[in-house]
């Protein structure tokens, strides 16, 4: 998956059929807020979800920031997936 980062809008971006996927963000203080997703009605949009989550949640990790997700899906993607725990900023707990 090709994920784009549009410092400009402030989201993480990637093509789902013939539209756009996005992960809106906040960065502060060394660390990122993901704050909204919004991706169109595809097939198999759940595994669509999980891999964009997950592509994104890598980016993050190789720019050694924190994240802290505002957002339920995300907050339930790092819950399941707990490789991903290590990027939340210490005191933040899901």
């Amino acid at each position: 998956m090709e994920i784009n980062d549009n410092t400009f809008l402030r989201q993480f971006e990637t093509k789902a059929g013939r539209k756009l996927a996005i992960i809106e963000y906040s960065v502060q203080e060394r660390k990122i807020f993901l704050t909204k997703i919004i991706v169109p009605e595809i097939k198999n949009k759940d595994v669509f979800v999980d891999e964009f989550i997950s592509s994104v949640l890598e980016i993050i990790r190789d720019r050694n920031i924190s994240v802290v997700p505002t957002v339920p899906t995300i907050t339930k993607y790092i819950r399941r997936n707990r490789r991903f725990k290590s990027l939340l900023p210490v005191g933040i707990r899901i």
